[in-house]
């Protein structure tokens, strides 16, 4: 493995891995992919690899402004312009998971936004998990992938894409990001939890009302930005 590039294939295998540990993943649905900025690369699981066969040195690098492979013999995941549209329109995205997880899936399907219901939910996401518009025929019939990865751009907008790192792609599933790849593999993992939990909030009370705004702002704060204090100092 080229030294050049050998931590960011052994953090992304760790990430590919860790998903299915997860049990985010059955068969091969699912990729993680990290990029190195200072580098100009990007680092992706490849296409329809089986994950007991996966090992660091499958992991495809790749050119960030180009796409093009620097690094690995394999064909990089099908889903490889969706990951690359979102690192080159978003700076602060360091890594992204797409998983076919069944909870969060369910919903992109029936293409309804996930609610913040609880503090389980506002603790990874600061408001409602979004979803997507669907994707046009000319968009399904032209460069498919990039253009899922447009929807989803849209779908982030001019926000900041770490207060709520995920989107649901209509009819197709979730996405997450954050700003290193060890965070989108948290961020896909809530997200299913709290997919989860939405649904069994829902079965019991239909109109279940959305989290108070100021206790969803409190608990986010908590873990995320400047003033953050849960957990230990890095």
């Amino acid at each position: 493995m080229a030294a050049a590039h050998r931590d960011l294939r052994a953090a992304v295998f760790a990430a590919n891995r860790e998903i299915v540990t997860a049990g985010l993943v059955v068969l091969t649905f699912g990729n993680a992919s990290a990029c190195d900025r200072d580098a100009g690369v990007a680092a992706i699981k490849p296409s329809g690899v089986p994950y007991a066969e996966l090992g660091p040195d499958d992991i495809v690098v790749l050119d960030l402004a180009s796409g093009e492979a620097v690094a690995g013999e394999r064909r990089p995941s099908s889903d490889t312009p969706t990951h690359l549209e979102l690192y080159r329109r978003f700076p602060a995205i360091g890594g992204i998971v797409h998983t076919h997880s069944a909870s969060a899936t369910a919903w992109a399907q029936a293409r309804r936004p996930i609610r913040c219901l609880g503090t389980t939910h506002a603790d990874y996401f600061r408001g409602s998990i979004p979803v997507t518009r669907a994707l046009t025929a000319a968009e399904i019939a032209g460069d498919y992938e990039r253009h899922t990865g447009d929807v989803i751009a849209e779908t982030i907008g001019d926000g900041d894409p770490l207060e709520i790192p995920a989107a649901l792609v209509v009819s197709h599933g979730p996405f997450t990001w954050g700003a290193t790849v060890e965070d989108a593999v948290a961020n896909a993992i809530a997200l299913e939890a709290v997919a989860a939990m939405a649904t069994e909030t829902f079965s019991l009370d239909p109109g279940a009302a959305p989290a108070d705004a100021a206790l969803v702002d409190r608990h986010f704060s908590r873990k995320h930005g400047p003033g953050a204090y849960y957990g230990q100092p890095r």
